[in-house]
């Protein structure tokens, strides 16, 4: 009862928001543990009881004339030991085993779109979550086992999470109206809050408990909060039982003309043929690129070479993302005014702020490798650089809602499918070239492709991009005059797919 009290103060659509934003955050939070749990999990190169001085360290103290020998006590570094059992894994297996996730990411994001459409969004992220969060518990066993085996876990939690974004677009384009848009949107952005507060969670959890109860604390929770969403959300505002009808009617009055609750198969070949939707998809892939390259390979970077313990290792490397949530949530308002008060086309809309989401960022991250061992303006730059990343609540999180609000968890799905591969792509890299020696001249190279690929992908979608309802998203115009014989409920003008929907909405 209480809970239902509740939902008569708060609107529906914001107990949904809530549980869009949680959502990103515990798929985040299983996504990138590894990131920092590996670095407890792996031996150093000079082995598992001696010390590890990473690059920045050395050259700092060696200019400044002091014996190595006392860096231990320095409390500047850490040894990999008492945390649990410890693995002498290579940094290309390394490599291998962070991208091993987004392998089944990858795989799972163009038919995760498909499924959501024609299963229902809610399901497939209920059983998403229930599988990954078995998987996250496993891992250590696994990781006892052999590599491989943790490699296949990971990449099954990849899979299984692969159709949760697709899913999501399917529920924003169906609960969100159209000035709420970016308000909606920015609850995607809650794998950067996941990511800011998994990060430094783990970092203490592993120098107090060690690195398995990490992974058991990580699968315990997102099991939890996998209860509140099955009883949270539906696909639909019709679906939904507590919505008061005034609301409901709200909803579907405001989307009339743009969404339909008939499914159908979407269209591939207009797809194919649709310029606008392949710049959509190379934007999306600069903005993973950059994304996941920080995710993956940030932690590695700030241990490794600049030196932090793991606790600190894990608090600074979330501040980017806080920077890209907070900044995430003022352009999504930002863009609602604009859209409200139509100062802006949405094709301007988009094209404009892909120089903050893209331009800006890949600037940043050039600049960065002018700071050598500068710790405070090499954490600066990069928390910057992912900062002003949050604009792509306005630019290629937003455009697939443009082009086919119909097919938008389809058009996500592709799009993601393409720019996950980044996901393993870029530790790949960042294997090889640290393969023999991780220092400055080997992550300026790192950076530098990061940059190029940002500014690359951002000055494509301004050339050929668009903000455009596409003829493909396929609504047709239905007005009273067609509804003979169906009950008016007081819509205006209802705009929908056939007559036979329009009865299905009549219902309400």
């Amino acid at each position: 009862m209480a809970f239902i009290s509740i939902n008569n103060i708060i609107p529906t659509r914001a107990v949904v928001w809530i549980m869009l934003f949680t959502c990103t955050f515990f798929l985040y939070m299983i996504r990138i543990n590894l990131s920092i749990i590996l670095l407890a999990m792996v031996e150093t190169k000079s082995g598992g009881n001696s010390t590890f001085v990473p690059e920045c360290t050395r050259i700092q103290t060696n200019s400044s004339g002091t014996n190595l020998s006392n860096y231990r006590e320095s409390g500047t570094s850490e040894k990999i030991i008492n945390y649990g059992d410890t693995y002498d894994w290579d940094s290309k297996l390394q490599g291998l085993i962070l991208g091993s996730y987004f392998w089944g990411f990858t795989l799972t994001g163009f038919p995760g779109g498909i499924l959501a459409e024609k299963y229902g969004a809610t399901k497939c992220i209920t059983i998403s979550f229930v599988v990954s969060g078995i998987l996250t518990l496993i891992a250590p066993w696994a990781a006892s086992l052999h590599p491989t085996v943790l490699i296949i876990t990971r990449f099954l939690i990849g899979a299984f999470g692969g159709v949760v974004f697709p899913s999501l677009h399917c529920l924003v384009a169906r609960w969100a109206p159209p000035d709420e848009k970016g308000k909606f949107v920015g609850a995607l952005l809650g794998g950067s809050l996941g990511t800011v507060i998994t990060w430094p969670m783990l970092g203490a959890i592993i120098e107090t408990m060690g690195w398995v109860s990490a992974f058991l604390c990580c699968g315990v929770l997102v099991l939890c909060w996998t209860i509140c969403w099955f009883f949270c959300v539906t696909d639909s505002p019709e679906e939904h039982s507590r919505i008061s009808l005034e609301e409901k009617r709200y909803i579907v009055d405001s989307l009339a003309g743009k969404i339909t609750n008939v499914k159908r198969p979407p269209p591939y070949k207009d797809l194919v043929l649709s310029i606008p939707f392949w710049a959509l998809i190379i934007l999306h892939f600069g903005n993973l690129w950059g994304l996941f390259f920080l995710m993956t390979a940030g932690p590695n970077f700030l241990s490794s070479v600049l030196g932090f313990t793991l606790g600190h290792t894990g608090i600074l490397a979330a501040l980017p993302y806080l920077a890209r949530l907070i900044f995430g949530f003022l352009f999504g308002l930002l863009g609602d005014l604009i859209v409200k008060r139509s100062w802006m086309e949405k094709t301007t809309i988009r094209k404009s702020f892909v120089l903050f989401s893209h331009i800006i960022p890949g600037l940043f991250l050039i600049v960065q490798t002018f700071t050598g061992c500068d710790v405070t303006w090499a954490i600066v730059l990069i928390t910057l650089s992912l900062g002003m990343n949050g604009a792509s609540t306005l630019t290629n999180l937003q455009n697939a809602q443009d082009l086919a609000p119909n097919f938008a968890g389809t058009i996500y799905g592709i799009a993601n499918c393409i720019g996950s591969t980044t996901g393993f792509i870029s530790p790949t890299i960042v294997g090889y070239l640290t393969a023999k020696h991780n220092g400055l001249e080997e992550w300026h190279t790192i950076f530098y492709i990061g940059s190029i690929v940002y500014i690359a992908c951002g000055l494509i979608f301004c050339l050929l991009g668009s903000g455009n309802l596409q003829p493909w998203n396929g609504v047709e115009h239905v007005t009273k005059k067609d509804l003979d014989g169906i009950e008016n409920i007081g819509f205006d003008d209802v705009k929908t797919q056939t007559a036979g929907e329009a009865k299905e909405i009549s219902k309400l």
